[in-house]
């Protein structure tokens, strides 16, 4: 990939990748179809191939919308990529274009089944037993997903995990008490509440390539 953009590209190329997944941002759109078709080549002479359903050629950056908007065509695709929705998009207050990344709704649903079914086999253990398990869950949860504004699926997952840990809660008893109230006063204020992470991915390479 280095030696193609050295050798071959004119416009800027950009490589993001983690293990055997990647994001290549092109500014021309010839050069990214050179490339797409070249490099299905290349991995065909040693027996691989690309993934026919991950790899995909999409317009997506600061002029996407414009340019489809023009062409009368639908706002730009999204692509997933290290579990978060890749969206193009404006900053609310400057207007300026900016890329949303929000959890894959696909991810939150099978973390939700997971702790679902861990639920029903903690269902007659130990209340602090499951309180600090339930603590450390949803703690590195955030870890990785509390981004930038990923505040809304972040809230929605919270409310989820509790919505799931009282019905279980219920199971233990049919006389049960709870209300989603009382709950909320009494075990759902030690669950950790939704708190930014990390900056924005500007932020982080100007801290670490200062001019």
């Amino acid at each position: 990939m280095n030696q193609w953009r050295r050798k071959k590209a004119a416009g800027d190329v950009i490589i993001v990748r983690y293990a055997d997944d990647a994001v290549l941002g092109f500014q021309y759109r010839d050069e990214a179809e050179l490339f797409l078709k070249e490099l299905g080549e290349r991995l065909g002479k040693f027996g691989l191939e690309l993934h026919p359903e991950k790899t995909r050629l999409i317009e997506f950056g600061r002029y996407a919308a414009k340019r489809r908007k023009e062409h009368g065509e639908r706002r730009p695709e999204t692509f997933n990529f290290l579990g978060l929705t890749h969206i193009c998009g404006t900053n609310p207050e400057t207007g300026y274009f900016v890329i949303h990344r929000k959890t894959m709704g696909r991810r939150i649903a099978a973390k939700l089944k997971e702790i679902k079914a861990t639920l029903r086999q903690r269902l007659h253990g130990s209340l602090a037993d499951t309180i600090k398990w339930l603590q450390s869950l949803v703690r590195g949860y955030f870890q990785y997903h509390a981004i930038p504004g990923n505040e809304v699926r972040l809230q929605a997952f919270r409310h989820d995990v509790l919505r799931l840990w009282m019905r279980q809660l219920r199971r233990r008893s049919q006389r049960s008490g709870w209300t989603w109230e009382r709950f909320l006063e009494r075990l759902g204020v030690l669950i950790p509440e939704v708190q930014i992470l990390h900056p924005y991915p500007s932020v982080r390479f100007a801290a670490t390539h200062p001019r």
